[in-house]
């Protein structure tokens, strides 16, 4: 759930393409640039702690953020977000499109020196499978993988599936791990991949030390290591960005980026993302399983002001998922800040003197400053909020077991429509934590995800859109900007509007 980069201007998602492609070509991903600097630790400052480093298991935000240099996917998003070789570097798929053959790039090594082989992709991929773990639904038209040689993957599905590419490297919850590290255990801390760096060591409540991948497939990185610190605080990161301690972060005073981009001490970049972020009210309780209380509180609600107090003008309002930016956004807004609507509504549904739990997590402080500006708009339509304010393994415990009224929180990093609605809204979803149901909305999903006419796709996923805001299945606030500042020493670093966040390109000068 979470990620970011960005190029400092517009970039427009480019999402055509996923279906027929017959080939791919290698892509140049490292190597020492003599003119940008080469050795040295790059020390990143990331707003939390990863609850543990296995890419199958783990969905936070911060795992991905270090997992992102430490594993590969079978194809990966390149700045436009289309999908593009990573271990393989070509794939073929049959007229029916329900075979598709991935050639494997030679001379891959995990970085234990141990080579990478079509048995290590057979495993990574039905490990997830048959254990049911957070990427499954990605699988779902999957019929079979096999390894017809040790370079040769075949992936067969019982449906098309246009957004295939992108469920198998759209993040590195779908990464290619090593068996041995698996049953050893030694994955949630000390993963072996195939990335372009290392976990050398992890300190709890402190830091994560990559070094650099001596076997990596595409050459040495120009840094020697990167080490991951966890600053909870912008104010804190920011001084020691300043400071020097720091050389990047993406844990910045939204308040402050304005004036941050005029320094020339530093290098900061905003920009529209993929990224999402939404209320949820739990439908497995009453009276939150009432559509019109639902909708009650999605018309009490000024995105415009809770957007300002979150985000500070980096982000942008809206009633859907998708950002504007998108080839897939779908331009629907039925609500308004409208109290009397909101009140009406609550009358109708007979429901007064409503209190409402409402968990946020101190590791995105943007829920804990969206809860109180929404706490102060329901209390005038007479519901009394109650923000209650979790560390987020405690808050991923309370959502997994349903105990809550409601929650504030993101999906970040999003390629394919599907990422934005299937696996949420879905009856019975991976991440349907707050038990939304309407067969209409299912028929819809499971109708769009095999779909290879791209205009009706769109169509398909405009209808779902609409019925699931009708629903106030999620009551949708925003669309954040990729913000991440570093020093001037660091060279070759780019942001990307999927919260990727790739140092294997990066150097250290001065």
């Amino acid at each position: 759930m979470t990620r970011s980069r960005l190029v400092g201007a517009f970039v427009a998602l480019s999402l055509v393409g996923l279906v027929g492609c017959s080939s791919g070509e290698s892509v140049d991903v490292g190597g020492a640039d003599p003119t940008g600097g080469t050795g040295g630790i790059l020390n990143a400052a990331i707003g939390g702690e990863p609850d543990q480093l296995d890419p199958h298991r783990t969905s936070a935000y911060y795992s991905f953020q270090v997992l992102e240099n430490v594993y590969d996917t079978l194809v990966e998003p390149d700045a436009d977000l289309k999908m593009a070789p990573a271990l393989a570097t070509r794939w073929t798929t049959s007229d029916d499109q329900l075979t598709w053959t991935f050639t494997l790039r030679e001379g891959v090594r995990f970085s234990d020196g141990s080579p990478l082989t079509a048995d290590d992709v057979v495993y990574s991929y039905t490990r997830i499978i048959d254990g049911k773990l957070n990427a499954a639904y990605k699988f779902e038209t999957v019929r079979s993988v096999t390894a017809t040689d040790p370079a040769t993957v075949v992936v067969t599905l019982t449906a098309p599936t246009p957004n295939l590419l992108a469920n198998l490297g759209g993040f590195k919850g779908v990464a290619i791990v090593k068996k041995s590290n698996v049953e050893s255990g030694e994955i949630t801390t000390k993963p072996v991949g195939t990335g372009p760096f290392a976990v050398a060591s992890y300190t709890s409540g402190d830091s994560i030390q990559l070094t650099r991948n001596e076997h990596y497939w595409a050459g040495p990185t120009r840094l020697d290591g990167v080490r991951f610190t966890f600053v909870s605080d912008p104010t804190v990161a920011l001084q020691n960005l300043r400071g020097g301690e720091v050389d990047w972060t993406d844990n910045l005073p939204p308040q402050q980026v304005d004036s941050l981009k005029q320094d020339d001490r530093l290098t900061v970049e905003s920009a529209p993302s993929t990224d999402y972020w939404y209320l949820a009210l739990n439908q497995g309780r009453a009276p939150f399983d009432n559509v019109a209380v639902r909708r009650a509180v999605a018309f009490a609600l000024d995105r415009e002001a809770i957007t300002r107090a979150a985000k500070f003008g980096q982000a942008t309002a809206n009633q859907t998922a998708i950002p504007q930016g998108s080839n897939w956004y779908y331009e629907y807004a039925p609500y308004r800040h409208d109290v009397a609507q909101a009140r009406q509504l609550l009358d109708q549904a007979g429901v007064r003197d409503l209190s409402l739990d409402l968990m946020v997590t101190s590791e995105y402080p943007e829920t804990v400053s969206a809860a109180q500006v929404i706490a102060s708009q329901l209390g005038e339509i007479g519901i009394d909020v109650k923000i209650r304010t979790l560390d987020f393994a405690q808050w991923l415990d309370e959502q997994g077991k349903g105990t809550f009224d409601a929650f504030l929180l993101g999906w970040l990093g999003n390629i394919d429509p599907d990422e934005f609605y299937y696996a949420q809204h879905r009856t019975g979803g991976t991440f349907n934590f707050h038990k939304y149901s309407n067969p209409a909305v299912d028929r819809l999903l499971d109708q769009a995800r095999t779909q290879t006419d791209e205009a009706a796709r769109r169509q398909t996923y405009q209808q779902a859109a609409k019925q699931i805001v009708d629903d106030a299945s999620y009551v949708y606030l925003y669309n954040p900007n990729v913000v991440q500042g570093w020093s001037t020493q660091v060279s070759g670093y780019q942001v990307r509007t999927d919260r990727a966040i790739r140092f294997r390109d990066v150097g250290l000068t001065g």
